[in-house]
């Protein structure tokens, strides 16, 4: 939590981290809002549109808690739907890929999407971003680097969905360079 014994600089770079989770979330948010029914639900892609933007969305959610423990996932939240690699299985009983659960709306990831927007400023402030650990096992990074990580996951998928509108609907996405709080 930022503190009175926080330095300048922290506060400083507190307002950097939640500006650009901000901007790489609109940026995501308009290709959710954007994206053809068609393309949506597939297009050809193994991972559909909106398996993508869960993808994003879901990481995104986890990784600005402070640890891998007692997060609770989203309301709406289907196992597997995460991995970006969830592609539907086969009918064959004995296929080890997983089943995709039912396709979120654009509705549902628009609501989830306001949720990881919401709650960006209070993780930050949340955050010991002096911490020489990220609170996650699997991620043996500073605190700081990994949430540097996390945005740049958001951009990496935003980046993946618009360059599907483009190529397949000729859609282009705004830059968001800078999302700052308004005062």
């Amino acid at each position: 939590m930022t503190t009175p014994a926080d330095s300048g600089s922290d506060v400083a770079l507190r307002a950097i981290l939640k500006s650009q989770y901000h901007a790489a979330l609109a940026m995501l948010r308009e290709t959710i809002d954007r994206c053809p029914d068609d393309l949506w639900a597939g297009g050809g892609h193994l991972n559909a549109c909106w398996q993508v933007a869960y993808h994003a969305l879901f990481f995104a959610d986890f990784y600005m808690q402070p640890t891998s423990h007692g997060w609770v996932p989203w309301a709406k939240h289907q196992g597997n739907v995460q991995y970006g690699d969830g592609i539907p299985g086969p009918a064959d009983p004995e296929s080890k890929l997983p089943l995709v659960a039912d396709p979120y709306s654009r509705a549902d990831l628009l609501e989830y999407w306001a949720v990881c927007d919401a709650r960006v400023d209070a993780a930050v402030d949340g955050m010991d971003l002096h911490s020489p650990e990220s609170g996650f096992s699997w991620y043996p990074i500073p605190k700081l680097e990994h949430q540097i990580v996390n945005i740049r996951h958001i951009q990496h998928h935003a980046a993946q969905l618009a360059d599907r509108l483009r190529k397949s609907a000729d859609i282009g996405i705004d830059w968001a360079g800078a999302r700052r709080a308004k005062r």
